[in-house]
């Protein structure tokens, strides 16, 4: 299933949304293992490494926070899987351009709040965000052109992910499920070296930016902008 931000489903990543009002992480969240101890820092340069158990304890240690944030907004719950989704991934891409690590949860924080309004702005609410506390109070139906929308996003994703090379393609759906797979899972999947997926992550999300459809995408002016004015190539929900 592709979903909103080159997402493929895969068992147990569901809890986050089916259950935004209990338990916000699925199992596979709860331990941190090793790596509970670390500090931000340590995790950051742990993932930016190609350390998948790094990256994991960062989704863990988040998936609360970012839940949290989700529930502030009147969204649907396919909705509100998307913002969690695209919030993983687009960290995924930015993680290298943090400059302090100890910062993340405040980053996450105000990455899922943009995201959740740009989701409901896009759904076209008869009622604007409130700014002093980016919460909603709307009505529960949308323009009948909002599928339509949702139907281009979707549209661009699939041939922007069509002009990869397969091996990056697969790849970046693997890796954008929440909670990822361990790397030692994606190598035995694609057969590929756990040492090349942190790598190989990264000149796919750089190509993807690059497509012909994406370019095409972000180019045009009917779509939906986000409140700061721009579009975001990996959020395409």
């Amino acid at each position: 299933m592709l979903g909103t931000c080159i997402v493929e489903r895969h068992d147990g990543i569901r809890d986050m949304s089916d259950r935004r009002g209990g338990r916000a992480v699925s199992s596979r969240q709860q331990l941190g293992g090793p790596y509970e101890g670390r500090t931000a820092t340590q995790l950051v340069e742990g993932a930016l490494t190609g350390d998948e158990g790094s990256w994991s304890e960062i989704v863990r240690r988040h998936a609360n926070l970012v839940a949290a944030r989700v529930r502030q907004f009147r969204l649907t719950p396919q909705q509100a899987e998307d913002v969690a989704q695209t919030v993983w991934l687009n960290l995924l891409e930015h993680l290298g351009d943090l400059r302090e690590p100890e910062a993340l949860p405040g980053w996450i924080s105000t990455a899922t709040r943009h995201e959740c309004i740009r989701t409901a702005n896009l759904s076209r609410r008869s009622v604007p965000v409130d700014p002093t506390t980016g919460r909603l109070d709307a009505q529960d139906d949308t323009e009948p052109d909002s599928d339509l929308l949702r139907d281009e996003r979707h549209a661009a994703l699939r041939a922007g992910l069509a002009e990869l090379p397969s091996h990056q393609r697969d790849l970046l759906l693997l890796l954008s499920t929440d909670p990822p797979p361990s790397y030692q899972d994606v190598s035995a999947r694609l057969g590929i070296p756990v040492g090349s997926i942190g790598p190989t992550r990264q000149r796919g999300l750089a190509r993807l930016r690059r497509t012909d459809a994406i370019r095409t995408y972000l180019a045009t002016p009917a779509g939906v902008v986000s409140r700061e004015g721009g579009r975001d190539v990996l959020a395409l929900g």
